[in-house]
């Protein structure tokens, strides 16, 4: 996948993993768009840097894609005012290299031999490129850099002769991961792949059908949670109701683990369980597995609070904010002098003093990526006056790009993939670190451990064994994704 293009706020590049986007859509509310706006504001989290709404009035559809947060443009009068109808599909996503400005924003919409058809995707395509070129050569002309716009291209050529049949004909020719939304002028499609990768719901309001990226969205409009949508399932939203189909060859599924670990909000429900909850037993295993003797135990703020409840809770050591993050620095805060930058001014988070000051800290965080923030936040609780720091990391090291939806490093960028622990140590001034195991990880998800032979999810970025084929992929060894095509489901 592309590095980020926008910079944090020191110039360097962004030391976390990020989501590539969420999806959203309701069929049969006279509000749909103000519905899907809220939809997308939950799900904001999963990717902050551009948006779109598509909705439909009963004659003509109408479009909006902007650059920015929700709250930037969609909850201006005018903009939902344009967007009229009892049906509407939205998307919100993380922007990357190649994959930045307005033509890549989704929803996409087209226009077909038989109607408008808008499409809103999570996850990542992994044969789109060489889908694209063969497309390409019988005559067919892209507009975007985007994995998403392939859906679109397989749809409108398919030679079958309804949309849904047509639909089932395009996913079938896809490989990776994908969650998708669709909308037409008369039904509304949701589809996963048959691993079931990427997350996707179904809800109701009032009689109204949702599908989205995760049940938070539901929560925030007061919606019911009917259930996930099975791995491999594609359902059909009309006004006579909902129809279940499953086009693909019934495989052992494999959800991104990802989810649980950082990906999905706290107060959702993934696949049957509450990510919160998981989390705090994703900490308990990390001091099961990697006790220490200390005095505090610290989130680094915000993705690493769960995990340090369950860490404290069952370590017996107490648990504080020793880290106080702000929350209203945006991407691009500030382009810095050198003078200023040289600072090293804490616009992001800070250290409270009073409280780790001649301690023993346990700093707990989801993961380590290149390891420039860890080496920041390590230093900055030492200028706090801690006593010793120790890291511990709420999921196995990280040694490999993800190739289906995640917004990751080449692999020889990622720490784990470079270092021992004790490098890796070394590397971020810790005065020890430790991470859960993968059999810990598979046990905080409910399981007993990870089965080597016959694995229960998408693990790949821990242990690089991919679970579909890597199409566009063969015949390089750069570990990344989709270096020409935006990747994530821009």
């Amino acid at each position: 996948m592309a590095e980020s293009k926008n910079l944090p706020l020191m110039g360097e590049a962004d030391d976390h993993f990020h989501d590539e986007c969420g999806v959203f859509g309701i069929f049969g509310r006279q509000d749909a768009a103000a519905i899907v706006t809220l939809g997308l504001h939950a799900l904001q989290h999963r990717g902050q840097e551009a948006a779109g709404i598509v909705s439909f009035d009963g004659t003509q559809f109408h479009v909006e894609r902007h650059i920015g947060l929700i709250g930037d443009t969609f909850t201006k009068p005018a903009v939902l005012e344009r967007l009229k109808g009892s049906r509407a599909i939205g998307h919100t996503r993380y922007s990357t290299t190649g994959g930045s400005g307005l033509r890549n924003v989704q929803p996409f919409f087209a226009e077909l031999a038989d109607g408008g058809l808008a499409l809103a995707h999570n996850g990542n395509i992994t044969n789109a490129m060489t889908v694209q070129r063969r497309l390409q050569t019988q005559g067919a002309i892209f507009s975007s850099t985007s994995d998403t716009e392939t859906i679109l291209h397989l749809v409108a050529t398919s030679k079958e002769t309804n949309l849904n049949a047509r639909f089932i004909d395009t996913v079938r020719q896809l490989e990776g991961a994908f969650s998708l939304v669709a909308l037409t002028s008369k039904k509304m499609i949701g589809c996963r792949d048959p691993l079931g990768i990427r997350p996707l719901v179904l809800g109701d309001l009032d009689g109204a059908y949702i599908l989205a990226s995760e049940t938070c969205a539901l929560d925030i409009i007061g919606a019911r949670f009917v259930r996930d949508l099975q791995a491999g399932e594609m359902v059909v939203v009309t006004e006579q109701g909902i129809e279940s189909f499953f086009p693909f060859e019934p495989v052992r599924q494999r959800f991104c683990i990802f989810e649980y670990v950082y990906f999905a909000r706290p107060d959702s429900s993934v696949e049957g369980q509450n990510v919160y909850e998981v989390r705090k037993r994703i900490g308990a295993e990390l001091a099961r597995e990697n006790p220490v003797e200390a005095d505090l135990v610290v989130p680094v703020p915000d993705s690493g609070t769960p995990a340090a409840i369950g860490f404290s809770q069952e370590a017996g050591i107490p648990f504080e904010l020793g880290i106080i993050r702000n929350h209203y620095v945006g991407r691009t805060f500030i382009q810095p002098t050198d003078a200023i930058r040289h600072m090293g001014v804490k616009l992001k988070h800070n250290a409270n003093r009073r409280s780790i000051e001649g301690k023993r800290v346990v700093l707990v965080d989801d993961s380590i990526v290149r390891g420039t923030t860890s080496q920041k936040i390590v230093q900055m609780v030492r200028d706090a006056g801690a006593k010793e720091v120790h890291m511990r990391i709420a999921s196995p090291p990280t040694r490999a790009s993800c190739f289906y939806g995640v917004d990751t490093p080449q692999t020889a960028k990622l720490l784990a993939s470079r270092m021992s622990i004790e490098e890796m140590a070394d590397f971020i001034r810790v005065d020890s670190l430790g991470f859960l195991s993968i059999d810990g990880l598979y046990r905080a998800v409910g399981e007993a451990a990870r089965n080597n032979e016959a694995p229960q999810f998408c693990d790949a970025c821990f242990t690089t064994e991919y679970p579909t084929q890597l199409t566009d992929q063969h015949g390089t060894d750069n570990v990344r994704q989709l270096s020409l095509l935006a990747s994530g489901g821009q």
